[in-house]
């Protein structure tokens, strides 16, 4: 792409720098070391290098979802910018904001806004109102304090009232691409600040069409794992409901790696008003120390008249992943009924 815009390019001299060791690297690593032999072939001008970068750029993204890995063709274009551009303020937001509606600057633009941080963020909020989705979700994600991959920006993390203002230009915004990196914005936030999260829910929820409900349910997401009451009632659910826990089972009792294992309880609203009911279930699984550490995850939302009962239950599969590994022993299985945590029973896992 580079030599047909650049004929001079060598591509030869280029591929051997970089395939030097590439195998052996990890993929930010990988990124990292093409943008270095961008740096090394092209002209050591940048405005000359991202000019030629710019033009042999492909075509921009028509979709936000279903483009697998080819759009990492070009995190190495962006940590060119954010390793060699940052001098040249113009320059590096006229090729991220390129770059970004092919594949992502939230990670090249953190940067600018430790180094420039008033500019950086005039810049943004000028961009939140960009036809692109791919621009306005640029708006969010890169001022996310806790952005996964990515360094956190400590300034946010203890203040984020700047970047508050870029969301309450989003919170609307007609792309769910958009809205759902102002959810995850907003639930950094609450991991640091919980009461500054629940003050925006609170008031966002006025008069807030349906969308907006739903961003708000996802941003308080965090502190309903947690069983905040403040956020459960935010979303209708009343901590001191009159829920009962009756049956619980789970099946079968020991089990072996890559079988799955079931558990169930029958749920009974012993009032006579009608709930509305969040579920969780919490899985404590053994770890390499012979300690269990609690994993939370989503059940089911549901809502019970007036001394109504029902059956709940669900499968767990037990196989390794690349975020979770398995150890024998004893596991113990919790339901957060409303925040309340309610003992199901356990299992022991063999290997």
């Amino acid at each position: 792409m580079i030599s047909s815009v650049y004929p001079e390019f060598l591509a030869t001299r280029f591929l051997q720098t970089v395939l030097n060791g590439y195998e052996d690297l990890e993929l930010m690593q990988r990124a990292r070391k093409i943008a270095t032999g961008l740096r090394e072939y092209l002209p050591q001008d940048y405005a000359k290098a991202t000019t030629i970068l710019m033009n042999s750029l492909g075509e921009r993204l028509v979709k936000t979802e279903g483009n697998g890995m080819s759009s990492f063709l070009y995190l190495p274009h962006c940590m060119f910018v954010s390793e060699y551009g940052v001098s040249n303020f113009e320059l590096s937001m006229s090729l991220l904001y390129e770059l970004t509606q092919r594949f992502t600057a939230e990670f090249s633009i953190r940067v600018f806004l430790q180094t420039y941080p008033d500019k950086t963020l005039d810049r943004l909020r000028q961009w939140a109102s960009d036809p692109s989705e791919h621009v306005r979700r640029l708006v969010s994600e890169g001022t996310r304090p806790r952005l996964p991959w990515a360094s956190r920006l400590h300034e946010f993390q203890k203040n984020p009232q700047k970047p508050l203002k870029l969301l309450e230009l989003l919170k609307d915004d007609e792309s769910e691409y958009v809205r759902r990196s102002v959810a995850n914005h907003l639930n950094d936030i609450g991991k640091d600040h919980p009461d500054i999260l629940l003050s925006v829910a609170r008031r966002w929820l006025k008069d807030a069409p349906l969308k907006r409900k739903k961003l708000i349910r996802h941003a308080l997401r965090s502190l309903i794992k947690a069983g905040n009451p403040e956020a459960l009632g935010l979303l209708g659910y009343a901590k001191d409901s009159k829920v009962r826990i009756v049956n619980p089972r789970v099946e079968p009792g020991r089990c072996f790696m890559g079988e799955e294992i079931g558990f169930s309880f029958n749920l009974m609203n012993t009032s006579n008003q009608p709930v509305s009911i969040l579920l969780d279930y919490i899985v404590h699984y053994q770890k390499a120390n012979q300690k269990l550490s609690p994993k939370v995850f989503k059940l089911k939302t549901l809502e019970l008249g007036p001394l109504e009962k029902t059956e709940v239950s669900r499968v767990i599969k037990l196989a390794n992943l690349t975020t979770r590994k398995h150890y024998s022993g004893l596991h113990r299985i919790e339901v957060l009924v409303n925040g309340h945590v309610h003992e199901i029973g356990q299992f022991e896992l063999v290997l």
